[in-house]
């Protein structure tokens, strides 16, 4: 790991090489499933919102993907916790 990539990983920014990268996922999620990059990040925004009532959420570390099987289509959330929140109010 050089030097900008520990910086980036403490201060919790993303390389240019991580942004390309999730954009790519990004387009070719879009083709498989035939939903917009935008909706799908919509959809990511929408989960963090509400998981984030209940735990706390490592942002950069979150990946939702869209694609189709045989006769669906599959939403997987790969969500990274930091901490479950016990007080909920």
């Amino acid at each position: 790991m050089n030097l900008r990539a520990l910086l980036n990983a403490l201060t919790g920014r993303k390389s240019s090489k991580d942004v390309a990268k999730e954009r790519l996922r990004l387009v070719l999620v879009h083709d498989r499933a035939s939903v917009s990059p935008e909706f799908l990040e919509k959809i990511k925004e929408e989960i963090i919102r509400v998981i984030s009532k209940y735990m706390e959420i490592d942002e950069s570390n979150t990946v939702v993907n869209m694609h189709r099987s045989d006769d669906s289509a599959i939403l997987e959330a790969n969500l990274a916790i930091k901490a479950i929140r016990r007080n909920i109010h």
